[in-house]
């Protein structure tokens, strides 16, 4: 089966979805999602949204504080151009029909999380992604010029290579035609060819045994740009949230929203005791690497599962006004917020480098776009500013429609591209081999490549890695291909990204943290301290 669009989007998120609302009006989209196409990371926003609203905050506040949680490793040109876009894609999303809390005056009730210096952060109660999701997908579904595909994986970008050419060319010159996809119910790959295609597939957190990412986060679409090519930047800095609720038992972890810190609640030990003021001056509200880091450090020294956040001092007005989902969730497993400390642990959370793109969210691949958390933009750094994500989604997808309007009426479609080929490839009735495979990769990155790191674990992660990739290529290449065998090949690419990419960085930064290059906390203190407003 073929099919051609002007506009492919992988990907159901914010980034994918307000880029298809911007192209339609100029031409065909078809959107493919390997689930129902509600189920994105957007879906699982709790937090909210970053932008400059009201006075006393500044666009100069909302890039500082930005430099100096991404410990000064962001590109200041892409900085400048998110937050100063911050207020008018906002404003864009308002009007799309996203409502954001109201206080008494009418006025958006901002909160604030770790790392910001002012309150300008949006939300919908806690529940603000699947706000944001729900809208954005009814506008989507009304669209005449849209079309959504559910439940069929990408498997890969359609460039050259696909016409059997063997040529030594740079990413620079090497074009994305489409994609071959995977109809799950079926096992068909169905050619798609499109003029434009956009990447929004999201993070990658699955090669972590422990995450707050929905079960499609795999890094697909970072593999594929990988496949075909493409550059990666900065995958050694992924971003561990420092509160996920403790319970073993349960995958995707829930997350415990920042915004709940920046409510008051504080951390503590299991017996009680506060802690980060052993750590920085900001206590609980410090940035996420830096608040990750000393709960590693804390359940290290005691020997515990887990430490605390208090918030029984909060009123109950503020619970469930603010964190009615916060509160269902914990009294399910037996906590009442009210009366007890909600168990808490750092989880891999965000992906803070991807696919290297450009103020207009070009990757160095021609006509293929990426956007969202996929993609390495410049903005975060070594670390991500809480709530800067859903807005450089909406900042770089928008950037990027701009351009694929422009381009996609110069570009022509190529014919001569092949459907897939799939001769000599057998049904795989040994599951184990790809359950099992999944197991050992989320227990490589857990235990060596996590919140601290070292250049002997990286090494041994390398080894084990290189191991488990040889033998799944032996698997793909012989397969029926499947989700499964897809999203391992997939997180098994990512993962050696990350290692390699963390073993080449000979310093701590941010979110890779070594003991082999010691930064001390006061050092950190001091550096981020000098930055304060």
């Amino acid at each position: 089966m073929r099919k051609k669009v002007d506009f492919l989007v992988v990907g159901t998120g914010i980034a994918g979805l307000s880029f298809a609302l911007k192209v339609a009006e100029y031409g065909t989209v078809c959107i493919v999602t390997k689930r129902e196409a509600e189920e994105s990371a957007t879906r699982y926003a709790q937090g909210g949204i970053a932008a400059v609203m009201y006075t006393p905050d500044t666009y100069e506040k909302h890039i500082r504080d930005t430099m100096i949680a991404g410990d000064d490793l962001s590109d200041p040109e892409i900085v400048k151009i998110t937050i100063t876009e911050s207020t008018d894609r906002v404003k864009e999303l308002i009007d799309w029909g996203v409502s954001f809390d109201k206080n008494m005056s009418g006025k958006y009730d901002l909160a604030k999380e770790g790392g910001h210096s002012e309150f300008r952060v949006l939300h919908h109660k806690d529940q603000t992604g699947a706000e944001i999701e729900g809208i954005m997908l009814q506008r989507v579904k009304e669209h005449k010029n849209i079309e959504i595909i559910e439940n069929h994986f990408a498997v890969d970008l359609i460039t050259q290579h696909h016409l059997g050419e063997t040529f030594e060319k740079t990413a620079q010159d090497i074009e994305c035609y489409g994609a071959y996809v995977l109809n799950k119910a079926n096992h068909q790959i169905i050619t798609i060819l499109s003029k434009v295609t956009m990447v929004a597939t999201g993070g990658s957190g699955n090669v972590y045994a422990t995450t707050t990412n929905p079960p499609v986060a795999t890094g697909d679409g970072i593999a594929m740009v990988k496949r075909a090519k493409g550059e990666i930047d900065k995958m050694e800095f992924i971003q561990f949230h420092p509160t996920s609720l403790y319970n073993p038992a349960e995958k995707p972890s829930f997350l415990i929203t920042e915004a709940l810190r920046g409510s008051g609640a504080i951390l503590k030990t299991k017996q009680g005791k506060e802690f980060m003021q052993k750590y920085d001056q900001r206590l609980s509200l410090a940035p996420r690497d830096i608040v990750a880091r000393a709960i590693d450090n804390e359940l290290k020294i005691s020997g515990d599962d887990y430490v605390c956040l208090d918030a029984r001092h909060l009123t109950m007005d503020v619970i469930l006004n603010h964190f009615p989902a916060i509160y269902a969730k914990c009294l399910s497993i037996g906590i009442d917020m009210t009366k007890m400390m909600i168990p808490v642990v750092p989880a891999a959370h965000y992906t803070c480098g991807g696919i290297k793109v450009d103020a207009f969210a070009r990757s160095t691949i021609k006509n293929c776009f990426a956007s969202g958390e996929c993609a390495s933009t410049g903005l975060h750094g070594a670390n991500r500013l809480a709530s800067n994500s859903l807005l450089e989604s909406l900042v770089f997808s928008h950037r990027a429609s701009l351009i694929a309007i422009k381009e996609h009426k110069r570009i022509d479609y190529n014919d001569s591209i092949p459907d897939w080929d799939a001769k000599g490839t057998v049904f795989n009735e040994e599951m184990i081999l790809i359950t099992q495979s999944i197991k050992e990769l989320q227990g490589i990155m857990t235990n060596y490549v996590g919140i601290v790191r070292s250049n002997l674990r990286l090494k041994r992660a390398f080894d084990r890695l290189q191991i488990l990739e040889q033998e799944t290529e032996e698997l793909y290449e012989k397969s029926v291909l499947t989700e499964k065998i897809c999203e391992l090949r997939n997180m098994i690419y990512v993962a050696s990204l990350i290692i390699v990419m963390a073993r080449n960085r000979k310093e701590s930064r941010g979110l890779h943290h070594s003991i082999d290059y010691p930064k001390t906390y006061d050092a950190i203190r001091s550096h981020e301290n000098d930055n304060e407003l």
